[in-house]
């Protein structure tokens, strides 16, 4: 059930930073403030530049202030799938002395207690979902507060990141003048606001097109089996139209915005746009047709990425299909050409909100969706998390040490004293691709800046 109150999320995307302000009443969202800046000093989805990325910040915040007539001191922040890695877990600890209620505190040692387990010292714990509490024996309680018992037991999922990539968020807030309350696991978020109650039930895979990576989730009941990240989003495409039609990026991205398909099929062959070409005084003219073979080779690239994800977890099914969602998932076609390529039921995800209904949105919007319907027994065990990083003891999350840089894996939940061998999701022929350090600064959303 969602509380009162005000929230505000934060999405640190290569393309653009977003925040969005949303005040709940009556479980009810409603939208009163949103905030979009260009990102600067992120590349692939990861930051390069603290101090650039918290200007950007700062930019996103004061629209977002301006906009909801309020000051923004705290703010919720997304933490990409980079590295992740998800883990069962389970605590148990007797209730000391008579028969007794089960409290607040109790709760917060037993899931202390399941996060004993050891963490490799690179690595720090994002989030912690209790998946069911245990009273002397009797199993599938969602919330024991208040039961009487003598053992109460719990069991659930650690997902863990490498710590120089939530360090480097932390700093960046921090450098834009602000406190975090919430980190949030972007798929861990997004699933939970995009999917429908069967979807996540039944197996569904959750694509998130990104300008600077696509993160591919999988699904099933209600609980994340499986994501991890590849840095050939939207970005390559705009790179791929640049070198053949050897033109600037900026030009680039306006043709993929203005007359990009997905799909060849789809295409039109008679339809001719202008290219400024450089080192020639006239523009050359192609057709769509042209420009969609390029935009397709790219992305049935990123579908054999993809299907090798699918492959590495072959006992993963999909009776829910699969779901598209990000800026770069909004070019027309994207989701024909998705199932064409995977064999799977496709459909592009656009949030319902008001002004905001662009599938680029879906990130921000899922951030306050999933701080703000979390349930008493939910803020308790990111209690526990906090306690036990040696954060504040309350549901805000603090700044932690400095750490080391990473690069995106992949890894599936590790079942208790299981081993599990996967592919890393490594798309063919990504190694080949050549990095321009000045491209940070030439995409726009797929359908502009809709707050210009």
């Amino acid at each position: 059930m969602a509380r009162s109150g005000l929230y505000t999320g934060v999405d640190i995307g290569t393309d653009s930073i977003k925040v969005l302000v949303a005040e709940y009443i009556s479980n009810e969202m409603n939208i009163i403030g949103v905030g979009n800046a260009k990102s600067d000093g992120l590349k692939n989805g990861i930051i390069v530049d603290i101090e650039k990325v918290a200007v950007s910040l700062r930019q996103a915040v004061n629209i977002a202030e301006e906009r909801a007539g309020i000051r923004i001191d705290n703010i919720n922040v997304s933490i990409p799938a980079n590295q992740l890695e998800i883990e069962r877990c389970q605590g148990m600890i007797p209730l000391i002395g008579e028969s007794r209620e089960i409290n607040d505190g109790d709760v917060l040692q037993v899931v202390s207690n399941a996060m004993m387990r050891g963490i490799a010292p690179e690595r720090e714990i994002i989030n912690v979902e209790a998946t069911e509490f245990t009273v002397d024996g009797f199993e599938g309680i969602s919330d024991p507060r208040g039961m009487f018992g003598v053992r109460l037991e719990v069991r659930g999922l650690i997902y863990s990141g490498p710590k120089t990539l939530v360090h480097n968020i932390r700093k960046v807030v921090e450098r834009a003048g602000l406190l975090i309350d919430n980190l949030v696991l972007a798929p861990l978020a997004m699933s939970r606001y995009i999917l429908s109650e069967g979807e996540g039930e039944f197996g569904t895979l959750l694509i998130d097109f990104g300008a600077g990576q696509t993160t591919v989730t999988g699904v099933r009941d209600q609980r994340i089996q499986f994501s991890t990240t590849s840095s050939e989003g939207g970005d390559y495409i705009t790179k791929d139209i640049s070198m053949v039609l050897n033109t600037s990026l900026d030009e680039a991205e306006e043709l993929k915005k203005n007359y990009g398909e997905a799909s060849v099929e789809r295409a039109s062959q008679d339809e001719y746009f202008s290219v400024n070409v450089v080192g020639r005084n006239e523009p050359e003219q192609y057709t769509e047709q042209y420009l969609s073979q390029v935009i397709e080779a790219r992305i049935m690239q990123i579908c054999e990425g993809i299907r090798q994800v699918l492959n590495a977890n072959s006992r993963f099914d999909l009776p829910g299909g699969i779901i598209l969602a990000g800026g770069a998932a909004a070019m027309p076609g994207m989701s024909d050409l998705v199932s064409q390529v995977l064999g799977y039921n496709t459909r592009l995800f656009i949030p319902s909100e008001m002004g905001l209904r662009n599938p680029t949105f879906a990130h921000v919007i899922s951030i306050v969706n999933y701080i703000g319907s979390r349930s008493e027994i939910d803020i308790l065990v990111a209690q526990s998390t906090n306690q036990e990083q040696g954060h504040n003891a309350t549901v805000d999350y603090q700044y932690g040490n400095e750490q080391q840089t990473v690069q995106p894996n992949v890894q599936p939940i590790k079942e208790e004293n299981e081993e599990v061998e996967i592919q890393p999701y490594v798309p063919i022929g990504a190694e080949k691709e050549e990095e321009n350090e000045g491209i940070v600064n030439r995409v726009r959303n797929m359908f502009g800046n809709l707050f210009e």
